[in-house]
């Protein structure tokens, strides 16, 4: 009989490729996580550009928490927890706009955009002046971090700064973030937040989106109607058929992607044929990067995600989006949309209608994986079927470290797909991840890398 009241060990056996369904559906394990991985991860909270102005504030969320991410008066960004100290109500019930004091529509405490408690109504007269309003600002997060426009925050002050957490995974996220033609930074975020729920754990769109390059069958239909910018029959772009595709995996950071590799001597494809502007725009651009020192210029980014929950897209789409969990049974999707700042806007428009022709609820692509995930975690919360683990034994083995191909060298544990199409070691490497933080009681022991250095250093 199935007696798993919580996690333990035995759930996520990498040795074997199995990992129970217990993770995905049973609650005790969903409690346990919300301490062990969302209180103690680096967590994406948004982007800059929702916040230009002193006093703009975009409600946000980390795990279950929702967070206020504003900029206060003297231009600088925070995130505080968006509970009132006094009861708990929301101070800030909108998702975005701009404020010069947060104020609970319960008791009326204010607090300013530097998360300062400011107002207490009957202070003197209840209070007798003796309330200390120092102890009782917004609460904060214990770290926070922008980086190239992002804004990063974590709980647990004990845990290394972003970019170590981050590690060698940074130039894949740079894919995203630096312009199409390689100048750093250069990503706004072009729309609002696209926001729904999915009834399943959030842990099946964070495999997806690790590296699952074994689902074609499901987008079949996209491919026979051309659903990609190039007006061709493909989503892919030309380049892929001279690329070398691999899986790259961090093991020490749970970071993983499929990326594409191109030969030295690589000529850009034509692209965008139904928008003569934006096939000029992006062939401009792609000349620019080439020009451009640096190893991600010979890179293009495909699926990935940065433990635990943010999942990346950098070609077009160009996404973040961020699986937040709502219970063991639902995730709510926020899907962020980036383009070049500097672009013209006949390019961004052209890139908005396409970004919702594909991704989102209403997208084509994204209708197919949830549909998916809604089936399988159904599938798979019954008293028999939860006897049953899943297997990810797809390529166990055949990862190489110090991977090298036509003079560049790619970072962390990697599978060429070329021949092989597909491999697990994504999931492998994300769930190997989530154990180690289920099982740690302290940062201390997930930074092997640390270890490794200081015993180094001692040699």
């Amino acid at each position: 009989m199935n007696a798993t009241r919580g996690y333990h060990s035995g759930l996520v056996d990498l040795t074997s490729g199995q990992i129970s369904r217990e993770i995905f559906v049973n609650e005790d394990i969903y409690a346990q996580e919300q301490e062990r991985v969302f209180a103690r991860s680096w967590l994406f909270v948004g982007h800059e550009s929702q916040i230009p102005n002193n006093g703009d504030f975009f409600v946000s969320r980390m795990g279950e928490e929702s967070v206020i991410l504003c900029r206060d008066r003297s231009g600088a960004v925070r995130v505080f927890l968006n509970s009132c100290r006094h009861r708990g109500m929301k101070v800030c019930r909108y998702d975005d706009g701009n404020a010069a004091v947060f104020t609970c529509p319960y008791h009326g405490w204010s607090y300013g955009t530097d998360g300062a408690l400011v107002g207490v109504p009957f202070f003197r007269e209840a209070y007798h002046s003796e309330l200390d309003k120092t102890k009782w600002g917004l609460v904060p997060v214990a770290q926070l971090a922008c980086y190239k426009g992002t804004v990063w925050a974590n709980w647990d002050a004990s845990a290394p700064p972003f970019l170590e957490h981050l590690g060698e995974f940074r130039r894949f996220l740079d894919l995203i973030l630096d312009g199409w033609d390689g100048r750093e930074g250069q990503a706004e975020l072009i729309g609002g937040v696209q926001k729904w729920i999915i009834p399943c754990n959030w842990k099946f769109p964070a495999e997806n989106f690790s590296g699952d390059t074994y689902h074609n069958i499901s987008h079949r239909s996209v491919d026979l109607v051309g659903a990609g910018p190039s007006g061709r029959s493909r989503r892919d772009y030309n380049e892929l058929n001279v690329a070398r595709k691999l899986h790259v995996a961090l093991p020490d950071r749970g970071h993983q992607t499929i990326t594409y590799a191109l030969p030295k001597d690589h000529q850009p494809q034509a692209a965008y044929q139904n928008s003569p502007e934006v096939a000029e725009y992006f062939r401009h651009c792609e000349e620019e990067r080439r020009r451009r020192p640096g190893s991600n210029n010979r890179l293009m980014g495909a699926p990935g995600e940065i433990f635990p929950n943010v999942a990346l897209l950098p070609r077009q789409p160009r996404t973040l989006a961020v699986w937040h969990p709502k219970s063991a049974h639902e995730t709510e999707v926020w899907r962020f949309f980036f383009v070049d700042r500097d672009a013209p806007q006949q390019v961004k428009n052209f890139l908005r209608d396409y970004y919702i022709r594909y991704s989102g609820p209403a997208g084509m692509t994204e209708q197919d994986d949830m549909e998916n995930w809604n089936y399988a975690h159904a599938a798979s919360r019954g008293v028999i079927a939860r006897r049953y683990p899943y297997t990810y034994e797809m390529g166990m083995g055949h990862a190489v470290e110090n991977y090298e191909w036509d003079g560049l060298q790619i970072p962390g544990r990697v599978i060429d797909l070329t021949k092989a199409q597909a491999s697990e070691e994504p999931m492998r490497n994300l769930y190997r991840r989530w154990a180690q933080f289920m099982e740690a009681d302290s940062w201390d022991e997930l930074m092997p890398w640390r270890h490794e250095t200081a015993a180094q250093a001692a040699q």
